[in-house]
């Protein structure tokens, strides 16, 4: 770097530090922050992997109290976007903040509009259910914003083909708004989740940041059980005895209302919160929890995305996760302040069946077909996604997803007015075709990832080494906060060895090809993935087309043709 360039990188920084003290409050910033905020400053597209409570909204609100344009940021959820602007500082100097939803009367509507046009908002939030509506991207198209922020971005890629679909159209509505610089947020994503985050919002070789995923003040253990009633009695009397708050997780709306009237028996304050409740009930649910109200959550994945709340002492799963990405996203709501906290999995292998079945939700052939032909009978002339829903009386979400899926393989493509249009040379039965294959590549995927959250509450090594090497992190145990591990130190002599996979008698490892974690490979069945974790004589990747594999690299090393390392990435990371 140059004279000039180190000295104007200097200024920003200088710049940034000095916008954090005196509109914030905020007297340091993280290097990665900096780092993050540098990038959004210069107008580059960046991607900012941080754990939860790590300040990841510091690296948009920071530069965009300087940047000359409104700026954009896609909030999954209305108490979440409520949370985040009641955050904001007061003061003359400060960056007024607006949500535009659908709890909004008009008028109050077209006042929020009003303020990002005469400058007093600088901050707009929006779901990404607003984003679809064209008058909505219409507007937005006049303000010229500055940034286009996705918050919770891991919605564009692991749960984006049946949890808010409309996430996955976020990159065409980038375009439809002037392709401002982009900035995705989130706390979880592995190497192969950040690939596809890029990927579908048409980030330009953006800046990527990743810090640690290791949350070591989290004690993590597993506890398993052969009997259901054994196991809802000791997650009553954990959740009863460890220090609160507490979040537990259940996996349906039946368990969280059992499990909240449990706890209330025994004279605590729980409540059950989930996605039957009304609208009212779930604020209710989650402003007692915040303001220290509530000791106990007991409440669906539904629950906890964004909740700023520092003091949340454990959070237990009733149940085993669908995927190692579901389970930290959940047990990082915990130990936000440092202090110690505890993140427990009561778990049955009888778990597994019911995940599998909810990994294999994507839009049957009935609903694709449907939808095909709906694009194909408008022809030339290209149908948005409310007139496809029209024309075939389906929900939004079940549109959307079927268009999503569409378009993913090819079929059908979405125009920059938002219109959906058919491929000429794709007739509607071989569209579905096409699209069932890609459905099925989803749900061969999402079946992997919940074998993987079996593999975690099996595992005989240490439990943050599998975690952590999920999302592509190594890490040497014993890390002395799981409960494997706390087993091993107290255990016979020697009992750690195990750890490592260098226990007596160990095959000598010198002849075994070696795959660092990150290498992009090829396997002769599975075709192109990446490398997450090494455990010992075992390798986890993530392929493209099968999931998740866990390899034997005993067994590679007969076989030179089998696992073949590819070249160096397409270099759209930066």
């Amino acid at each position: 770097m140059g004279e000039r360039s180190r000295s104007d990188a200097e200024r920003r920084a200088a710049r940034l530090r000095r916008t954090a003290a005196e509109v914030f409050g905020w007297d340091s910033l993280l290097p990665e922050q900096l780092e993050a905020m540098k990038a959004v400053l210069d107008g580059r597209d960046t991607l900012v992997v941080m754990p939860t409570g790590s300040g990841k909204s510091a690296v948009y609100q920071v530069p965009g109290a300087l940047l000359s344009g409104p700026v954009v940021i896609v909030s999954p959820l209305l108490a979440l976007q409520r949370d985040q602007i009641a955050g904001l500082p007061d003061g003359a100097r400060a960056p007024g903040a607006v949500a535009v939803n659908s709890d909004l009367t008009a008028a109050r509507t077209e006042a929020a509009w009003e303020a990002v046009r005469r400058g007093d908002a600088r901050f707009l939030y929006l779901s990404p259910e607003q984003l679809a509506k064209d008058e909505v991207l219409e507007r937005l198209a006049d303000t010229r914003p500055a940034l286009f922020v996705v918050d919770e971005a891991q919605c564009v890629a692991s749960w984006g083909h049946d949890f808010r679909p409309d996430y996955l159209r976020l990159g065409q509505a980038v375009r439809r708004v002037g392709r401002p610089p982009v900035l995705a947020l989130t706390a979880t994503a592995a190497p192969p989740v950040r690939r596809e985050i890029i990927e579908r919002l048409g980030m330009d070789r953006p800046r990527v940041m990743v810090t640690s995923f290791d949350r070591p003040n989290i004690r993590l253990e597993v506890r398993r059980f052969r009997d259901e009633d054994d196991r809802r009695r000791a997650l009553v009397e954990r959740a009863a005895a460890e220090p609160k708050p507490g979040i537990v997780y259940a996996a349906t709306r039946k368990d969280t209302e059992y499990y909240a009237a449990e706890l209330s028996a025994l004279g605590l304050a729980a409540e059950a919160y989930h996605a039957g409740l009304r609208a009212a009930e779930r604020t209710r649910v989650h402003d007692a929890f915040l303001a220290g109200d509530a000791d106990v959550v007991v409440a669906t994945s539904a629950f906890g995305m964004g909740i700023d709340k520092e003091d949340v002492r454990f959070v237990l799963h009733a149940a085993l996760p669908g995927s190692p990405d579901a389970y930290y996203q959940e047990i990082g709501r915990c130990g936000r302040d440092g202090d110690p906290a505890l993140a427990v999995l009561h778990y049955r292998p009888e778990d597994t069946g019911m995940q599998t079945y909810f990994a294999g939700r994507t839009p049957g052939r009935g609903v694709l077909s449907e939808v095909a032909d709906a694009v194909h009978d408008h022809g030339t002339d290209p149908a948005d996604l409310d007139e496809l829903r029209r024309d075939t009386g389906m929900s939004r979400n079940r549109v959307t997803a079927a268009v999503n899926l569409l378009e993913e393989s090819g079929a059908v493509a979405t125009g920059e007015d938002g219109g959906v249009r058919p491929d000429p040379g794709t007739p509607p039965d071989a569209a579905v075709d096409l699209a069932e294959e890609a459905a099925d590549a989803h749900r061969r995927t999402d079946r992997t990832r919940v074998a993987m959250a079996r593999a975690y509450a099996e595992t005989t090594g240490c439990r943050r080494r599998f975690l952590l090497g999920y999302f592509g992190e190594e890490y040497e145990p014993p890390c002395g906060a799981c409960d494997v591990c706390e087993a091993r130190e107290n255990g016979p002599e020697g009992a750690e060895s195990t750890q490592t996979g260098t226990e007596p008698g160990a095959r000598d490892r010198s002849a075994v090809r070696a795959y660092p974690v990150g290498t992009q490979v090829r396997h002769a069945e599975w075709g192109e993935g990446t490398v997450l974790s090494e455990d010992g004589d075992r390798i986890t990747v993530l392929f493209d087309r099968a999931g998740y594999r866990t390899l034997s690299l005993e067994a590679l090393a007969g076989r030179d043709d089998l696992l073949t390392v590819e070249p160096e990435g397409d270099g759209r990371e930066g």
